[in-house]
């Protein structure tokens, strides 16, 4: 099944797309935009030309678990995209997930401008990995 997993900024929303043995992520894109309706309709776009089955979201916690207006605003869009493409979505915990994209990124040579362009990318794919990752081991015996 393909995974699509989706980190929601104001500005740029980072997408990644798992291959079908849900092993890795096979896609990523970043959907430039603050308009929510084009993020949700090139969300759509997406689902449909790759074929993806389930939605996992980035639900931004603060760093002592308590919720905040992002986790809100996350949880608001989690709605909109299950009534429009009535596909099984999870919320997933994306703690850190922006910070590691930007140490990989750094890490691997990239200055500033580079990794503002794809750190949304790189952020999703991180969540998707993590998503990915938990759904092995619960279905190991």
């Amino acid at each position: 099944m393909k995974i699509m997993a989706i980190d929601y900024g104001d500005a740029h929303t980072g997408i990644a797309i798992s291959d079908r043995l849900e092993t890795l992520a096979g896609f990523t894109t970043v959907i430039n935009t603050r308009r929510q309706e084009e993020v949700v309709a090139q969300i759509q776009s997406l689902i449909a030309e790759h074929g993806v089955e389930r939605l996992v979201l980035g639900y931004p916690k603060n760093m002592d678990g308590t919720l905040g207006p992002r986790a809100e605003k996350c949880a608001a869009l989690g709605e909109i995209l299950q009534e429009t493409t009535g596909l099984p979505l999870v919320l997933w915990d994306e703690r850190r997930s922006t910070v590691e994209a930007h140490a990989i990124l750094f890490g691997n040579g990239k200055n500033g401008k580079q990794r503002k362009k794809i750190v949304d990318a790189v952020a999703a794919s991180l969540m998707l990995e993590g998503y990915l990752t938990r759904r092995r081991l619960e279905a190991e015996p």
